[in-house]
């Protein structure tokens, strides 16, 4: 099976594999919390494939037992260095839900089986590498790294933890998209430098003592004694993060550990367009590692194996997102041809069936940074290039997509090209020209587009970093209005979040009374989940907005919690006597009753008057016609939910991407 696995060429998984190529000890050996699959769309697959592309020998040492050192020493002493990286996603939010109970299904592992890696994986991994090798050069990156690399909240200690890079003992954290910053360090480690000597690489952190020469200028100086201890000075300190998280503005961050002197250098710049398509033409297999088939595979390729990427970084910057504080708010994007070719490769696998399912990334509709200043004065720190209201600067231009589109459409055996990434249908709105609107709905929806208005309330978006429901609304409308005109039925599947920063029972019943009119009945919502590197987790901690300083409601209390996530689902039977609590608690007794207008009856025996009828006392036997966000009549009893409306995310991959 591994020689079979060599010669269709992935990287050596053990030492036999690693014989096979001929090697007596590899260069690196890449330490990953997921199971290996060889496609561009996991972290270590590209940073592997980029390393070799370089020209240095790269070994896979994927989920390895942590319970000991003996699995660390599957290879040879590697001549450079360990690279470790829980994987694809945060290990805390693989594992446990909002409610940290543990979860039972993983994406990244064989078979979808829990257990695999350990919590808090970069940690437990680095140390079980000191046990086994000692002082060896150890860069930790990936997601848990990089949102971790400064001292952060952490959900599931309720406490501010010390940077990742403190506590797992390594030597460099590379954090964001790290290809030129670990060819970087490569290229220093193979001449020679000693690695508690590569202090100049951006996108890079390291510990030295107080006091030594930092090589950039410095944006902010905060001692970690003092963020844990104190909530306002922990969310000025990250407002500083955040807004130095550009490559052309950004400058140096340090925290102060006792006597040691913890560096973050400024972000490494993005790939430029041409450095993009060449990663995404190394030689991938585009398949889960063959010793996984008995297994039962690895579930996460299934969402991404016809998909493509083609865009990188996000200047939506919504504030429960991670990728602006990971990919940042500077975007690029891959060349027409460069995603033609991949999409030729898809065409050309056995199970391909004609359909790519995205064509996509953080935001699928964008290609371009928002405005041409964000190339030589970097992203403003001060305000959002959509939010609340667009940017006079932002450059809305949809044509290239379209052309992309268009391309992948043409292709022989290519039926049919979905959009399921995010878009941002605010961008959508702003652009005078429908075309791309259009093309998006009359080929591009598979019966049902995602889109994320997560509110209606002024406030709550606010404190989300969103435009104002009155945009989603146009959108909406317009939508149908153009689904209608070519004679389709589709429909939209609005996300949409409780709890969120800002959000009090007030906001909640506003958004219920929101779904009613839309006649929406969602059948699952998603809490509001702090994860590391969010602006949104520091205002659940602190209470304060550190991008702007001022004070956010936290509805803190999980009986306030469970009402708010009542509000968005007030149809369910079971959430009747939570629904008729939150709204005596917010003073809207007038919402309980059997009027049109009431979100929830009185509790069973209350003498309030019933409405008559002639089908019979209750009003759930009375039929009704109800008009779906389509515009189309639909018969059916009032309390039957409908199924149109599913916010279906359960996926922790999604969850993770939107920064949950």
């Amino acid at each position: 099976m591994t020689n079979s696995a060599i010669a269709q060429g992935f990287l050596p998984l053990c030492r036999a594999d690693m014989e096979e190529c001929g090697w007596d000890r590899p260069d690196f050996v890449y330490v990953t919390g997921d199971a290996y699959v060889d496609h561009p769309s996991f972290g270590t697959s590209i940073i592997s494939r980029v390393l070799e592309d370089a020209g240095f020998r790269v070994a896979i040492l994927s989920q390895p037992d942590y319970k000991s050192a003996d699995a660390f020493k599957e290879y040879p002493r590697p001549r450079l260095g360990f690279l470790v990286s829980a994987g694809n996603i945060d290990s805390m939010v693989a594992h446990y839900t909002l409610s940290r109970k543990k979860r039972s299904y993983d994406y990244y592992s064989p078979g979808g089986v829990m257990g695999k890696r350990p919590d808090r994986a970069v940690i437990v991994y680095c140390n079980r590498i000191r046990e086994a090798f000692g002082d060896i050069p150890i860069i930790i990156g990936g997601l848990e790294a990089s949102l971790r690399r400064h001292a952060h909240y952490d959900y599931w200690d309720n406490k501010v933890r010390r940077s990742i890079l403190v506590d797992s003992r390594a030597d460099i954290l590379t954090y964001g998209m790290g290809e030129k910053i670990l060819v970087r360090i490569a290229e220093l480690l193979d001449r020679g430098v000693p690695v508690k000597k590569i202090r100049d690489v951006r996108g890079s952190a390291y510990l030295c003592k107080r006091g030594e020469r930092v090589h950039y200028d410095v944006a902010g100086e905060f001692d970690y004694n003092d963020l844990k201890n104190s909530k306002e000075l922990y969310a000025k300190a990250f407002g500083v993060q955040y807004k130095n998280t550009d490559p052309v503005s950004g400058k140096a961050i340090i925290e102060y550990y006792d006597d040691k002197m913890l560096v973050a250098n400024p972000p490494m710049p993005p790939l430029e367009r041409d450095e993009l398509d060449r990663v995404y033409a190394l030689p991938f297999t585009r398949k889960v590692h063959p010793s996984y088939d008995v297994l039962g595979g690895v579930p996460g390729i299934d969402e991404v194996k016809f998909s493509i990427t083609h865009t990188r970084g996000c200047f939506g910057a919504c504030n429960f997102c991670a990728i602006a504080y990971h990919q940042g708010r500077t975007v690029r994007s891959r060349s027409i041809d460069s995603v033609v070719r991949e999409a030729k490769l898809i065409t050309e696998m056995p199970d391909f069936k004609g359909y790519i399912h995205d064509v996509g990334g953080p935001t699928a509709n964008f290609r371009y940074p928002s405005c041409e200043k964000q190339l030589t004065n970097g992203v403003c720190s001060s305000r959002k290039c959509l939010a609340p209201t667009p940017c006079k600067n932002l450059e809305v231009d949809h044509s290239e997509y379209i052309n992309l589109l268009e391309k992948l459409e043409a292709l022989p055996r290519v039926k049919k090209v979905f959009i399921r990434s995010g878009i941002r249908f605010d961008y959508v709105m702003y652009d005078k020209n429908e075309a791309f609107f259009k093309r998006l709905v009359r080929h591009h929806v598979s019966g049902q587009l995602k889109v994320a208005p997560e509110h209606c309330s002024a406030n709550v978006l606010s404190c989300m970093g969103k435009p104002n429901i009155e945009v989603y609304e146009s959108f909406r409308k317009r939508f149908f209005e153009l689904t209608k005109s070519i004679g389709l039925e589709q429909y939209l599947v609005p996300y949409l979040m409780s709890s969120h920063p800002g959000s009090r029972l007030e906001d909640a019943v506003e958004l219920a009374l929101y779904l009613k009119s839309l006649g929406m009945k969602p059948e699952q919502v998603q809490d509001f989940y702090p994860t590391p590197g969010t602006a949104s987790t520091v205002m659940f901690y602190t209470g304060i907005d550190p991008l702007t300083g001022k004070k956010v409601f936290v509805a803190s209390d999980y009986e306030e919690k469970k009402m708010q996530r009542a509000l968005l689902q007030y149809t369910r039977p079971e959430n009747a006597e939570l629904v008729r609590r939150a709204l005596k608690k917010c003073g809207r007794e007038d919402l309980i009753g059997y009027g049109k207008e009431c979100l929830v009856r009185p509790a069973h025996g209350n003498t309030a008057e019933r409405p008559a009828s002639k089908s019979g006392s209750g009003s759930a036997r009375q039929k009704n016609t109800t008009r779906t966000q389509s515009g189309s009549k639909r018969t059916g009893t009032a309390s039957k939910p409908s199924n149109r409306y599913k916010t279906k995310r359960t996926s922790v991959k999604k969850n993770v991407k939107r920064g949950r």
